[in-house]
């Protein structure tokens, strides 16, 4: 996983409340078995709808509850392939927030006037260290982040990087549990 620190560039908007994992990747594409493909079919069906735009930045600003629905790591997935670094919303389901700092996506909750202005402002610069959100003329907006889940997304660390830390403590447990063959007890 690559390291998050400064996210910056244009923002996408989808102006939508309780935008679920179902409408941000459909069921019919979780298929494939590897991680990478699914961004060409980021909400397939809302694509198909006359002046559908959602440009490729590295932001999305949204509405609330963004990723209800099922618990599928598909949708974080979708929209990473895509090319989105960060999701500012004013909420986000709790299950999709979690899937998504796993892979590097980074879910920013902020209030919904911020949310606004930052796609008015059509910019955006996310500084992770300092946990701020830069838009517009000087304007900054903090938000609030897991200090073990900032941690792991500055120094991309996903679960395999946190278990490969501790390889030196599992080949020792690893030794220590080795025998010469089953263990016997007689009856």
């Amino acid at each position: 996983m690559e390291p998050v620190t400064v996210i910056e560039g244009p923002v996408s908007v989808l102006d939508r409340d309780d935008v679920d994992t179902d409408q941000i990747i459909p069921k019919q594409f979780l298929k494939r078995i590897e991680r990478s493909g699914f961004g060409e079919f980021l909400f397939y069906d809302w694509a198909k709808e006359p002046g559908w735009d959602l440009p490729v930045n590295p932001i999305l600003v949204t509405g609330r509850n963004f990723g209800c629905g099922s618990s599928r790591e598909h949708a974080p997935w979708a929209l990473e392939d895509y090319g989105f670094r960060a999701v500012i919303a004013p909420s986000f389901a709790d299950i999709f927030a979690s899937n998504s700092t796993k892979i590097g996506l980074l879910p920013i909750a902020l209030g919904e006037a911020e949310c606004k202005a930052i796609a008015a402002a059509g910019g955006a610069q996310v500084d992770l260290a300092a946990q701020e959100v830069r838009y517009g003329d000087g304007l900054v907006a903090r938000f609030e982040i897991d200090p073990e889940t900032k941690h792991r997304l500055l120094h991309g660390l996903d679960d395999i990087a946190l278990t490969l830390q501790q390889a030196a403590a599992i080949d020792a447990y690893e030794r220590d549990r080795e025998r010469p063959g089953p263990v016997t007890t007689s009856l």
